[in-house]
Order: C-alpha cells, then sequence, then structure tokens
C-alpha cells in the first residue's frame, strides 16, 4: 500500500543529484575580473588577444586565476581587487597606446569563484541583480522632438521621390520646423498633388498654404513616432549591451520617454558610458572611383568636392561620396548566409522607402561600388564595398572576400542599427560590491532563519512527520535554486523575498498531508490505510490550492516588470518545486521509513485529540506513538 516502485526512488535521486549539482556554483560567491571587449565595432577580440593579454599579465608580474576567451570578450580573473586593479592598468597601457581614443574597453567586472569542472558541465550561478551584486545604473532621456524632427526630414523625402515618379510639377519643397512646405505654379499641379499625398501618405494631414501646401503628421502618428523611437532605442541598446557580453543586462522603458539601462558586475562608471553609448549610425554611399579620386588615394590631390575619405576594413583608403542613400532607420533585417555559388554573404531587408531609392539607384549605377558605413562618436569606418551586380529591391545580399565569421559579424554590426532618437543620461548610480555583499547576506540569513524557524515548529509539533516534512522544504529550497540556476534567472532582492515566502508557502502541503493522516488515525484507520488516505485525500486539496496561486503569480508575470517579474519568476517555480518536493518527496521519505513495516502499530505524528463518546465536549489525549 505505502511502497514506491524503485524507478520512482531512482527518479527522487537523480532530482536530488542534479538539484545539488547546479546549487553548488552559487555557494561559492564571486571574484574581481578585468574584462576586455572592443572599443571599435569593426575591431575584433580573438584568441590572439587573449595570448597577448597573457603575456602582459606575465611581464606585469600578475597571476591571475586564468583567462579566458567566451567569444566577445576576454576575462581574466583575480584573486583580489589589488590585483585587479594593477592588471587592469596594465592591460590597458599595453592595449590602447591613445587613451583618448582606445581600441579596446577594458572595465572592471566580477566573476564566479566556482570551479572549472563545474563550468564545463554547464552548472553557472544565477546571475544576481544590481541590488546584490552592484554595478551601474542610468536613466536615460529620450529627445522625442529629435524623433519628430528626423521623420519630418524623412517625410520631406519621401514627398520629393513621389511627386519625381509621378511628373508633378513644383517649385520647391522646404521643412519649417516638422512641417513640409511645398510650392507649386498652378493650382492644378497642386490638386493633383494632393490627391496623390493624401493617398500614398496617409498619416499626414494636408492642408492649402495660399499657393502653397502644407503636411504635418497626425496626432496618433506623432504618437507611433515617438513609441517607435523608444522602442528601436531599446532594442538598439541591448544588441550592443548583449554584443559586449555583459552578464544579465536590463535595458527598459520607463514613463514615455525615458529608458533604464542597469549592468550589474560593472563597476566603472565610465567604461560603462562607453560601452552604452556605443550605438552606431548606419549610412549607404556610393564609393567615388573617378579619376579624380584614384589620385586623391595616391597622394596625388586633395579628395573631390563632395566625398570624404575612410578606411575599408582590410582593402585599405577608400573615397565615398558624402550624398547618403539610406540609413539604419531603413534596414529591417540583417543576416548571415550563402550566395548562390555557396560562399558566405549578408542578406538585408529594407523597408518600402528604401526598397525604392535602392532599386533607383542600383539601376543607374550596375557594376559600381556602394559602401556601408558605421558611425561611433562622430568617426566613420566602412564594413563592406560591394559591386553592385544587378538592380535591387527590397532583399538583397552582400558577398564577397568574407569568411562565414565575418559575414556573422557584419550582419551583427549592421542589425544594430542606429539611434532612432538621441539620448542624454540624467542620472546615474554605481552600487558598489560591498553593499551588495550586505544584501546578499541579509536576505540568506532571512531565508535560513526562515527556514530553521519552519523546521523546528514540525519537529516539535509533528515529531517524526514533520522531520520529513522539513527535509522536503529543504529538497524544495534546492529544486528551486537549482531551477533558477539552469535558466540563468536574475536574482534580486525581491527574488530573495519569494523564496522565503515560498519556503511558508510549501509547509503548508506537508500541514495538509499531515493533518489529514491525523484525521483519518482519528476515524479509526489502521497506520498504514491512514497514511495512504492522508496523501490520496490532502491532493485535491493541494492542487486546487497552488493551482489558485499559480494563477496569481502568472498574472504578476504577465502584467508586471523589473522587480515585480523578479518576484513572480521565482514566486511561479517555487510553487511547482514545492509540490512536487511537498507531495511526491516526503511519501518518498515516509513510505521508506513506513512502507515495509507490516505490522505497524502506530506513527509518529504528534498529539492526536479524539473526543469521547461518553461525555460530549470533553477530549482525550491520545498520542500516536513511534
Amino acid at each position: 500500500m505505502n511502497r514506491y516502485p524503485l524507478w520512482k526512488y531512482a527518479i527522487l535521486l537523480v532530482a536530488l543529484l542534479i538539484g545539488t549539482l547546479y546549487t553548488l556554483p552559487n555557494l561559492f560567491g564571486e571574484a574581481p575580473a578585468v574584462q576586455v571587449s572592443s572599443a571599435k565595432v569593426t575591431v575584433k577580440v580573438d584568441t590572439a588577444l587573449q595570448a597577448r593579454i597573457e603575456s602582459v599579465l606575465k611581464e606585469a608580474g600578475v597571476q591571475p586565476d586564468y583567462v579566458q576567451f567566451d567569444g566577445t570578450s576576454i576575462k581574466a580573473r583575480f584573486g583580489d581587487t589589488d590585483t585587479q586593479l594593477k592588471a587592469k592598468d596594465a592591460i590597458s597601457k599595453a592595449l590602447n597606446a591613445d587613451p583618448a581614443e582606445p581600441t579596446y574597453i577594458v572595465a572592471l567586472n566580477l566573476l564566479s569563484r566556482s570551479p572549472q569542472w563545474l563550468s564545463a558541465l554547464h552548472a553557472n550561478p544565477m546571475y544576481l541583480g544590481l541590488d546584490l551584486r552592484g554595478g551601474v545604473h542610468f536613466l536615460m532621456q529620450v529627445d522625442m522632438k529629435a524623433a519628430l524632427t528626423k521623420k519630418a526630414e524623412a517625410l520631406t523625402s519621401d514627398v520629393r521621390l513621389l511627386l519625381r515618379e509621378k511628373g508633378i510639377r513644383h517649385a520647391g519643397i522646404s521643412r519649417e520646423g516638422n512641417t513640409v512646405l511645398i510650392a507649386f505654379r498652378d493650382a492644378e499641379q497642386r490638386a493633383a498633388a494632393t490627391e496623390l499625398l493624401k493617398n500614398q501618405l496617409a498619416d499626414v494631414t494636408w492642408t492649402p498654404q495660399g499657393d502653397d501646401l502644407a503636411g504635418t503628421l497626425s496626432p496618433q502618428a506623432q504618437a507611433a513616432v515617438q513609441e517607435a523611437a523608444i522602442k528601436q532605442n531599446i532594442t538598439t541598446l541591448h544588441n550592443r549591451v548583449n554584443a559586449l557580453n555583459v552578464s544579465e543586462p536590463i535595458v527598459q522603458q520607463q514613463g514615455l520617454d525615458r529608458i533604464v539601462v542597469q549592468l550589474p558586475g560593472v563597476q566603472d562608471t565610465a567604461k560603462a558610458k562607453d560601452i552604452i553609448g556605443r550605438t552606431a549610425t548606419l549610412e549607404l554611399r556610393m564609393v567615388d572611383s573617378s579619376a579624380e579620386a584614384m589620385e586623391a588615394l595616391k597622394g596625388n590631390g586633395p579628395v573631390p568636392f563632395g566625398t570624404e575619405r575612410f578606411i575599408d576594413r582590410g582593402f585599405g583608403p577608400i573615397i565615398v561620396k558624402r550624398q547618403v542613400l539610406l540609413t539604419g532607420d531603413n534596414l529591417n533585417d540583417a543576416q548571415p548566409g550563402f550566395d548562390e555559388n555557396h560562399n558566405p554573404a549578408v542578406h538585408l531587408t529594407v523597408d518600402a522607402k528604401g526598397a525604392r531609392i535602392m532599386k533607383e539607384i542600383s539601376r543607374e549605377n550596375i557594376g559600381k561600388r556602394m559602401a556601408i558605413l558605421l558611425f561611433e562618436k562622430g568617426k566613420g569606418e566602412v564594413v563592406t564595398a560591394p559591386t553592385i551586380n544587378d538592380e535591387l529591391g527590397n532583399r538583397f545580399r552582400i558577398s564577397g572576400a568574407m569568411t562565414t565569421q565575418e559575414a556573422a559579424d557584419t550582419a551583427l554590426l549592421l542589425r544594430a542599427g542606429s539611434l532612432a532618437a538621441p539620448m542624454e543620461i540624467i542620472e546615474e548610480r554605481t552600487i558598489g560590491p560591498s553593499l551588495g555583499k550586505e544584501n546578499i547576506e541579509k536576505g540568506i540569513a532571512s531565508v535560513t532563519w526562515g527556514f530553521a524557524a519552519v523546521a523546528a515548529f514540525m519537529c516539535v509539533y509533528y515529531l517524526l512527520f514533520g522531520v520529513f516534512s522539513s527535509l522536503a522544504l529543504g529538497f524544495n529550497l534546492l529544486l528551486l535554486v537549482s531551477v533558477l540556476s539552469m535558466m540563468q534567472a536574475t536574482l534580486s532582492l525581491p527574488g530573495i523575498a519569494a523564496i522565503a515566502l515560498v519556503l511558508g508557502m510549501a509547509i503548508d502541503s506537508n500541514v495538509l498531508i499531515n493533518e489529514r493522516v491525523r484525521e483519518e488515525l482519528r476515524g479509526g484507520a489502521s497506520p498504514q490505510q491512514a497514511i495512504h488516505l492522508g496523501y490520496e485525500r490532502a491532493w485535491a486539496t493541494i492542487l486546487d490550492s497552488n493551482v489558485t496561486t499559480l494563477i496569481a503569480g502568472v498574472a504578476l508575470l504577465v502584467f508586471g516588470s523589473g522587480p515585480i517579474k523578479g518576484f513572480a519568476v521565482v514566486h511561479c517555480l517555487g510553487i511547482l518545486t514545492s509540490m512536487f518536493s511537498s507531495v511526491v518527496f516526503s511519501r518518498g521519505l515516509v513510505n521508506l521509513w513506513y512502507g515495509r513495516q507490516k505490522k505497524l502499530k502506530s506513527v509518529s505524528i504528534g498529539q492526536i485529540w479524539k473526543p469521547q463518546d461518553d461525555k460530549p465536549g470533553e477530549t482525550t489525549d491520545v498520542a500516536a506513538k513511534a
């Protein structure tokens, strides 16, 4: 009746081993480290740089715990902060000849102290939030007026292109603020333009002003532009920060025009500004292949009027025209792939406006080169300059002398795009690791004392069944931490509060089970039958109560943000692990202890009060002996 088959015990043992394995990395804490990443989008970090850093540290007499390359950055871990600072100075001096224009970002960071063999098993600690790990916090204001101005500039170009395509004559197109003004010499041309523009640009309100036609964005369109601007800025910041491998960054909207950026583990505010400020502007321009440009490249004269000189990475200097054909605003997607000859390529997708421009430009410039430039902090570099081989549309590809990795890198740079509107840092905070350490210690103390108090009460009140319940509670905590670690979830102070709450809620299931077993014993059932019926009949109540609580947790998860969402994640996972531990694991312990006793006469579950038949209202103490 109360026996588990061997496979159930095997499942519990595997769960215990996996839970222990993935919980262990969280017990080792963090060590000071130095992280090296690229300060320019066209400079790559690779294993050769790792060897160079190891050599620099050796020459400086600094012994790291290890130096590792993780694909996007190089991290060196050290035993103490003094060694960390010495290593940072040595690496910065060796890698950045000009501190004003650094090639690499050398930032202070924190890494787990867990052994390499655990990392090899992909057993990593949970990410810690800013309040536990320390780091930097920025509140950024998005310039919505600039976003509307940028949209008005794009609208001016669209109007000029539409009127040209339809052969409608005008006397000039200008912009006053965010209003587009079109001058006409006769009413017939103005009427034709009005009809065309109202059909093609439905989100613009067109009104006559004397002989001119004025167009302004409708209030709904302005709101849509502002919303799209902040979403694009968030996406761009995500792409840049993720590419720099900052552990679990938080980039989210706050209010209508502000963005919060949190970089846990980064202690250097100046370097953090470099990281979040690396938002490149993407531009497509034609390459100048005239005789004057060729002579300028040879150093025999100045660059022609209306052109600029840039560096094409891997190929040297190049002369590019100043006229911008497309910007990153028109690029929808960039993905690495292959061309028809199975050579690495980058597949690009542009919006409708970009498709019209690309079709027109490519048709007129077949056989010529088009440069794709990325501008950072006012300085531009050519990512690639392919030759136009055919008429292009909204989807086209870049191919040539590039490797698969170079195609992936180029796609990443192009996807990162540009900001839809400029931003300004209006608030910055640095949370030191000492404060984070204090928060962790207080959080662990609250969970520990809460667990101890609950376990002590259960052991006193339910005796051996209380011990089983306490062990199940510990198993629940082990499973919860291991699942959070496997998910690489971010733990913050609200998350620790959720763990403490989960412990209190998880013990409710065991209380229901124990009281149900007592009730069956009180009703005259044999001990074995009481155990069986207690678990069986308590399960429906446990399921109902946990499902209703889970619904509330899912609501917090769906509609909450920031700390609320962090609380909800731990809360929902804790409900699931508590149902498994309180029902399956505790039943396994009870079955292991009592299941093989055929003539079981009593169980250790505390006091069982029975009403006396002869004197209603009075009770007698009938203890269930062990």
